[in-house]
């Protein structure tokens, strides 16, 4: 399988963040979840702000709350107290078909696990989002992200047929294709070895610059994050 760096690599653009408005206002944002032994308090009070263009690196142990604070950015948890504003509107307050609609128009997500769909071509799998957004241009846009990724020659292709490398290229394809405000990445390259990861990391900074997209990145990895425009560390549910 290919996982090298795509033929026509793309060009980092920088990136000049707008910090008077910023694209995510984060406030006194809290969630417990029950368990067996009692209430977990995962968040504790996060204020966040991620200006327009900023890449932010967020890092921190095991059990910090990263991909839960993730998981509320993106709508797909509900806090328990506090408020997220996304690009001027408030999120927490919307009901789940709005924001099923809200990510599908705004956030783009990367996970570890690729989440590819296994019955479906590479094409296939860019293009749900698109179609589910009401895309005419649907399979043409899909086709254009692959492309961008390096895998136009791959688009018939089921993920069994893909190495680990490719299914993250078509994951960030995938996330790229509808052009969101916010990249939400939780440490896309766990599942792949340290060079397929270098590579796979080269194209989604050098994606999000192209396209001035706002970056949140959650990563073990130092190096990773100081690539990133700024960084902080979540310790016990708070930022430290």
């Amino acid at each position: 399988m290919d996982d090298a760096i795509p033929s026509k690599p793309l060009a980092a653009i920088p990136i000049a963040a707008d910090t008077a408005t910023p694209l995510v206002r984060v406030r006194e944002l809290a969630l417990t979840l029950p368990s067996a032994a009692g209430p977990v308090n995962i968040l504790r009070g996060i204020d966040l702000d991620i200006a327009h263009g900023e890449a932010l690196g967020v890092l921190g142990p095991s059990g910090s709350g990263k991909t839960s604070l993730l998981m509320l950015l993106a709508g797909l948890e509900r806090a328990t107290a506090g408020t997220i504003e996304l690009d001027g509107q408030t999120i927490t307050s919307l009901d789940e078909d709005q924001l099923a609609r809200m990510r599908r128009s705004r956030i783009g997500i990367v996970f570890q696990a690729f989440h590819l769909i296994p019955t479906m071509t590479a094409l296939e799998n860019v293009a749900v989002p698109l179609e589910l957004a009401g895309r005419r241009d649907a399979s043409a846009r899909a086709a254009r992200a692959l492309d961008a990724v390096g895998l136009s020659h791959r688009v018939t292709h089921l993920p069994s047929r893909l190495s680990g490398g490719e299914q993250q290229r078509v994951a960030i394809a995938r996330a790229f294709a509808p052009e969101p405000r916010l990249l939400l990445a939780d440490e896309p390259t766990g599942n792949l070895d340290h060079a397929t990861g270098q590579t796979v990391m080269e194209l989604l900074f050098a994606l999000r610059a192209l396209h001035g997209t706002t970056l949140m990145l959650i990563t073990h990895d130092p190096g990773l994050a100081e690539r990133c425009d700024r960084r902080i560390r979540l310790a016990d549910g708070k930022i430290a």
